[in-house]
């Protein structure tokens, strides 16, 4: 039995009203690489059955303390109920791509059943009127609870449920040696719940301590840079150490019940000719100069584009190895510059504000919000994110790097790895992006009262990803020698003759 960690409980924590803190991939399967081309229902559930058994998280479920006075425990079951968590459904005709995406989104919407272990997978056939896929394509949706993974975790998750290869391998036979755990009694959580906070009042001490001296520190340097204390470095230093707040916009309500899911296909060997051409750029400061441009695009028809640029929670993954689980994340504000319309001078913006902003928490500490989650109690934590975080952010911007080669299930070939993730209360709206074989996969969320039209959402990000290829095209070479200057190379090789 494994307690949840402080960042794992917050997933847990935020979940109230119409927020649901689960995470989704919407993958499409080619059947024409499996045996005989053809993947039938009970092939899936046999190659999930095989392979359930290498991640302990599809057999854990939650444990709560009494009165929900500690974090909850993580407790392990012998067997896995495939017939409930994996479920079998079909698009009506037409089997269009818009109806797969409100599919999607119907199925997003819906809550985990904490009672269980924290995951569904739903099997989707009927896509028959979708451009480019094969016939007797079908869809997989995965979706479970940021509680127990985070990104990195996520698509470590996902590489073992599948195989690199058609053939059905059969991976290592693990199931006979797990033990089930017993559930413990409200004695012993409470037992347990004691011990844990003596344990953390001297954490917290030391954590209050340490960031203090870290706090002090960054206001000498900050103040040593603005020179004389006066009102306005006060404000400067304020403004440096402390997340600002954003500004308002339709998604700063409340989100509601009903979600809504676009997505499309970024190819990496364009984002490498970006990067080419505007040197210094990287993979994600074009990915969110992708979605700021898409926001304001979007923003900009509704006639409610604000003055002031939208900021975004930007998460930033401690981890060094992926198989652990759990969530082992940080995250920072960032400015993503929707104030500028010209892609490439809004590229070079959004690589000056995440380098300023990875900087800034780097004085205080990456961890530091990992670590604060660990000692703070539940409740407090709850009312920072609520107070603290999310009133300074518009939107949350992340990608995460996936498989580089194609992964199969059950012998067809995944085709695409679209990430499906989370609106939150007062940021309601979400771009993240899984790069997979050669294609940087980019979805949006929302809920359907903030963006009652994703398909406008969808025409945007094309018409900002357009806008920036086209203008990072139009730019010279870095390497291009000029006219009225001899390049390097050259004049090397007439001092060498």
């Amino acid at each position: 039995m494994e307690q949840l960690s402080g960042a794992d409980n917050v997933s847990l924590l935020g979940e109230r009203g119409n927020v649901y803190n689960h995470v989704g991939i919407l993958m499409i399967y080619d059947v024409s690489t499996a045996p005989g081309g053809q993947v039938r229902h009970k092939d899936i559930l046999r190659h999930f059955e095989r392979r359930l058994y290498l991640n302990p998280v599809f057999r854990r479920h939650l444990a709560t303390t009494p009165f929900g006075l500690d974090r909850p425990y993580l407790a392990a079951d012998t067997l896995i109920d495939t017939e409930y968590h994996i479920r079998h459904i079909g698009l009506p005709e037409p089997g269009d791509w818009r109806q797969l995406m409100i599919q999607i989104a119907r199925l997003h919407s819906r809550p985990l059943d904490r009672t269980r272990p924290l995951w569904e997978v739903y099997v989707i056939e009927g896509l028959d009127n979708i451009p480019n896929l094969p016939k007797g394509a079908f869809a997989i949706f995965l979706k479970i609870h940021h509680a127990v993974v985070d990104g990195m975790a996520a698509i470590h998750l996902l590489t073992n449920l599948h195989t690199q290869t058609p053939e059905q391998i059969d991976p290592i036979n693990i199931r006979p040696t797990i033990d089930g755990e017993y559930n413990p009694s409200s004695y012993e959580l409470l037992t347990r719940t004691l011990g844990n906070t003596a344990v953390r009042v001297g954490k917290l001490a030391k954590f209050t301590l340490k960031g203090s001296l870290k706090l002090i520190a960054a206001g000498k340097h900050q103040l040593a840079h603005l020179g004389e204390l006066n009102a306005d470095s006060l404000k400067n230093l304020t403004k440096d150490l402390l997340p600002q707040r954003a500004p308002h916009t339709r998604f700063s309500q409340k989100v509601s019940g009903n979600r809504v899911m676009e997505g499309f296909g970024m190819p990496l060997s364009r984002i490498r000719r970006i990067r080419e051409k505007v040197p210094g750029s990287s993979l994600n400061d074009i990915f969110i100069c992708v979605a700021s441009g898409a926001v304001r695009k979007y923003l900009e028809r509704k006639g409610e584009l604000p003055d002031q640029p939208l900021m975004s929670l930007m998460p930033i993954s401690l981890r060094t190895d992926a198989s652990a689980g759990g969530n082992d994340v940080s995250g920072v504000q960032v400015n993503i510059r929707s104030d500028l319309a010209d892609p490439i001078e809004r590229l070079h913006a959004i690589h000056h504000e995440t380098r300023k902003s990875k900087a800034q928490a780097e004085k205080m500490g990456l961890d530091m919000l990992k670590n604060l989650f660990e000692v703070m109690p539940g409740a407090l934590v709850d009312a920072f994110m609520r107070s603290v975080i999310l009133p300074s952010i518009n939107l949350a911007t992340s990608n995460v790097r996936g498989p580089d080669k194609p992964v199969y299930l059950a012998g067809a070939k995944a085709m695409c790895m679209y990430p499906v993730s989370i609106p939150a209360d007062g940021a309601g709206l979400n771009f993240t992006g899984v790069s997979y074989n050669g294609v940087m996969w980019v979805s949006m969320v929302s809920c359907r009262k903030m963006l009652p039209d994703p398909g406008l959402m969808l025409a945007c990000m094309n018409e900002a990803w357009t806008e920036l290829l086209q203008a990072a095209d139009a730019l010279p070479s870095p390497h291009t020698p000029s006219k009225n200057k001899p390049s390097n190379t050259v004049s090397a090789r007439k001092k060498r003759t």
